[in-house]
Order: structure tokens, then sequence, then C-alpha cells
């Protein structure tokens, strides 16, 4: 089976994972998920496999393979898996759970090397491109940074007391982290190195994006430059796009007739997937802010998508 230059997925409360050709629209291949609801939907870096996180699984499934069964699952975590993540050279995973845990995977083998206790059940993690630290934020609003080498908590922080930290997201070059709340709030911190190495928050701007829940913040990755982008969607039933640079509403998505639960950039940030409890998933062009391809087949909401429309990424 070749494999596509374009890997669009998406999963559903119907309990099924979706493959879609990008341009076309047709849904080529159908995984059953029936042990529970899919929470967060990853392309590993070499484009081989999908993640998808479950409760309390985590399951690898071939992108190239029409087997419905798993290559490998993960099963250290005892509640739902809310975020999922990869080292840049596909040798780990790391993955957030309700249970309040935060782990790292050994992706070949499935086996748990680290564990690291949140407190409070984990909404979302982000690996900073330094790879070296990992950044969670909880259902208590609690940020934290993780630091791999020394193996322990480095810095916490609290931007709005018992308001859920939703959503993470840091800049492709570790300049910028973004975190979004339950009441459509975004704080943002410039990311410094202190003396230790360590990465210290500085207070940049907060930004009311949104009336309601915000469900993904996302900045855009490296290839955008010079623009700077944040999609932050919302249970407003919209996406918003942000320049970075003053923060200034650059377009508002609209289409989609319920809650936004996720999206995710092209590797040029020319287009925007997203996928919404209305059952759809929908393919935006950043120029006009029209959606252009509507991913119709899904029976009940659609909650995650992953899209991998870039290079390889060789494993060591």
């Amino acid at each position: 089976m070749a494999q596509p230059s374009v890997i669009l997925a998406t999963a559903s409360y119907d309990h099924t994972i979706r493959f879609w050709e990008a341009k076309s629209g047709r849904c080529y291949r159908t995984i059953q998920y029936p042990d529970s609801q899919v929470n967060r939907l990853e392309i590993t870096p070499d484009k081989r496999f999908l993640v998808a996180a479950g409760n309390p699984h985590i399951r690898l499934f071939d992108v190239n393979s029409n087997s419905p069964q798993p290559v490998i699952s993960y099963d250290s975590h005892t509640s739902n898996v809310m975020a999922v993540g990869f080292h840049c050279d596909g040798n780990w995973m790391n993955s957030g759970s309700e249970d309040g845990t935060v782990r790292i995977w050994d992706l070949r083998t499935g086996t748990c090397q680290r564990e690291y206790e949140s407190r409070a059940a984990v909404n979302t993690v982000v690996l900073h491109p330094n790879q070296k630290e990992l950044i969670s934020g909880d259902q208590n609003g609690n940020i934290r940074v993780w630091d791999l080498a020394a193996n322990s908590c480095s810095c916490e922080l609290v931007p709005e007391v018992d308001t859920a930290v939703r959503s993470l997201t840091v800049m492709w070059d570790g300049s910028m982290v973004v975190a979004a709340n339950n009441c459509g709030t975004c704080y943002v911190w410039c990311l410094l190195k202190g003396t230790q190495t360590i990465t210290c928050f500085e207070p940049l701007h907060k930004l009311q994006a949104h009336d309601g829940y915000i469900l993904k913040c996302l900045l855009s990755p490296e290839f955008c430059d010079p623009n700077r982008y944040l999609a932050t969607a919302a249970s407003d039933h919209t996406v918003k796009i942000w320049n970075v640079d003053g923060f200034k509403l650059e377009r508002t998505l609209v289409g989609h007739q319920r809650w936004v639960y996720d999206c995710v950039f092209s590797v040029d940030s020319a287009y925007l997937i997203t996928a919404s409890s209305d059952t759809t998933a929908r393919l935006w062009t950043m120029s006009t802010g029209e959606a252009i391809r509507v991913y119709q087949g899904h029976h009940k909401a659609t909650v995650f998508c992953a899209l991998h429309d870039g290079a390889e990424s060789a494993p060591s």
C-alpha cells in the first residue's frame, strides 16, 4: 500500500477513526475503535503510524496497512488519555491523562519509561522544541514544566485560579507559549532561558478570544514565517485566527454548526483543518477564510483531527 503524501485522519464519538483524501474529501479507510471514545489523534514524525488516545489505553496503528488491529497498545494510564506527542526523532512518546500523570513511553516497545505526578487531571501536554522539557496544563489551572534531564518539575504557574487549562501550544522556535482556558481566555508568555537553562515565563499578553470554552489553541508552524498566527477553536462554533504581532484578529472561520474541538495547520499554514461536534471536519484556506472541503461520514461528533503534509522525519 503506497504511503500518501498527505495523511489526514479524524476521530469521532461514533467510535471510528477515518482516513481521508485531503483534496477529494473521499474516506479511504475506517478503523473501528470500540473500547472507548478517542480523545486525541497524532501522526508520528516519520508518517508511518497514527496514535489514538482513549480511555485508558493509547493505541498505535499502521498508516500504510489495512489491518484494523493496533500494532502496539500502551496500557499504564488508569483514566482518559487527553494528550499525546512525540520526540522529534520518533523514539519516544509523551502523554497526559485525567489520572493526573504525565508519562513518557518507548514508542517501539510500548513500555512506560517515566511518570510525573501533576496532582490534577491533565488536559494538555506539549513538548518544548528544545526536546528537553514537557509543559502540561491541568483541570485545576496549573501549568508545569517538566525538566527531562533533571527528571523533575522545574516551574509551576497558575494563570487563573480554579480555571482549567484546556490547551497549550509552543511556538516552533521556543520563543512563546500560549495557554487557553475554559473562560475563553488565552494567556501568552515569552519563554526565556534562565541561568540554569530552565525555561522562564515572561508575561506578554492576555487575550479574551472567545465567550465560551476554548477547546484548542495552536501556533502556526515554522514555514509560515515571517507571518505568525494563533488559531483558537471554541464552543461558539468558530475558529479565530490571530496575528501574533499584536494579537490582532485576522479572520473568523464560520461554518461549523456546533462546537469546534480541534484544528491543525498545514505545514505552510496556507490551510487549516478543523473538527466539530456537527459531525464534520473542514478544510479552510487561510487566504480567504473559506471552507473549501467538507469531510462527511462520521455519525456523531467529530472531535479530533490529525494532519501530516510535510516531509518525513527519518527515525534515528
